[in-house]
């Protein structure tokens, strides 16, 4: 699995002040977030995280408590974990002081912002509603790969723009 050099992340203004941080669950395939969830707890921040509910495509972020608790949940049909569908023990950060960062995944992305997500626009709803916390929407990191920078990406008014796309480099 390829990494993205976190200290780019970890010494970033957003990351550094944030409190309350969402966290995708890397796949194989995207920017690995295992040392980024660990840094959360180290740092005392409030780590949540994804739990999708592809039926209604709908998405809440739901706080963890430990990198245990978020080894410990289980895994569905996308091999990725998640608090089950009958674990209402979790806080959903927008029912409690919304978010002050979200690290976004993605296929693709662009300079400006445009993103190629998986198709079922759980990122862009979701962003949507934090848009309507009286917290305001929270300031948006994708994590990506050079391979997936691209020139531009078309999208339609269902998508959220990404405040920023960090991507790794060869120093």
């Amino acid at each position: 699995m390829k990494t993205l050099k976190k200290c780019q992340l970890f010494r970033h203004p957003k990351y550094v002040s944030c409190k309350r941080i969402a966290v995708f669950l890397s796949t194989i395939d995207e920017v690995c977030t295992d040392e980024i969830i660990k840094d959360t707890f180290k740092s005392g921040k409030s780590c949540f995280i994804p739990r999708y509910e592809s039926q209604r495509n709908h998405m809440d972020m739901l706080k963890v408590s430990s990198l245990q608790d978020v080894e410990t949940l289980p895994l569905t049909s996308w091999n990725i974990r998640q608090p089950a569908e009958d674990d209402s023990s979790r806080e959903e950060a927008l029912a409690g002081g919304g978010l002050d960062l979200i690290l976004v995944p993605g296929l693709g992305f662009d300079c400006l912002g445009k993103r190629l997500g998986r198709g079922k626009g759980f990122y862009d709803t979701y962003l949507e509603r934090c848009s309507r916390h009286p917290k305001g929407k929270p300031y948006t990191i994708a994590l990506a790969f050079k391979e997936q920078l691209y020139q531009e990406i078309p999208v339609d008014d269902n998508d959220v723009v990404i405040d920023e796309v960090l991507f790794e480099d060869d120093e």
